[in-house]
C-alpha cells in the first residue's frame, strides 16, 4: 500500500528530501507514485503538516 499526500500539504519539500526511492514529485502539493513508493514510511514520519498517510 502506497503513502498519499493529502491537500493538508504545505509543499515545504521536506518529504521529497527524505524519501530514498524518489516517489515524490512536485506541484502545487506534492505527489507520490504510488509505483515506485516501497511503503517506508520515511515521508510520512518528516511531514511537519501531518500531510501524509497510508492510502486506503
Amino acid at each position: 500500500m502506497a503513502y498519499k499526500i493529502s491537500s493538508d500539504c504545505v509543499a515545504c519539500g521536506t518529504c521529497m528530501g527524505e524519501c530514498p526511492t524518489g516517489a515524490i514529485s512536485e506541484g502545487d502539493i506534492y505527489v507520490i507514485d504510488p509505483n515506485v513508493c516501497i511503503d517506508c514510511g520515511t515521508c510520512a514520519d518528516a511531514c511537519p503538516s501531518g500531510a501524509i498517510a497510508p492510502e486506503e
